[in-house]
């Protein structure tokens, strides 16, 4: 990997842990700075999520305990210029489930375009 897809890809990582952070999960404004304007998602519901109906999905209600949410096996590659893949693991108090992100550059940075989640049964 070069030096400019290895800062592509380390971008990415840090703005894909941030969505998951408590405190920017909280925040709409910080969620929406880190969505593309065209973004969806797949829920691991089976559930097509896009902007504007994943912000009710993951803000918390008010008096819900937070959940931290932990991250392992997490690969990044360079698709395309402008173009990123994050797989993972995520675990949400034992919710595991496999991720699949991908970052776009655009005008006003990265931003994660699309998301899918699925999850873990029994192993």
């Amino acid at each position: 990997m070069t030096d400019q897809e290895e800062q592509a890809v380390d971008a990415v990582v840090e703005r894909e842990l941030r969505l998951l952070d408590p405190a920017v999960r909280d925040s709409p404004d910080l969620v929406l700075e880190l969505l593309d304007p065209e973004f969806f998602e797949f829920g691991a519901s089976g559930r097509r999520w896009d902007r504007k109906t994943i912000l009710g999905a993951i803000t918390p209600a008010p008096g819900e305990p937070v959940t931290t949410t932990a991250v392992s096996d997490l690969v990044g590659k360079l698709l395309a210029p402008g173009l990123v893949q994050l797989t993972y693991v995520s675990d949400s108090g034992g919710r595991r489930a496999r991720r699949s992100s991908l970052w776009r550059w655009t005008s006003e940075g990265w931003r994660m375009y699309f998301h899918q989640g699925t999850p873990i049964g029994e192993e």
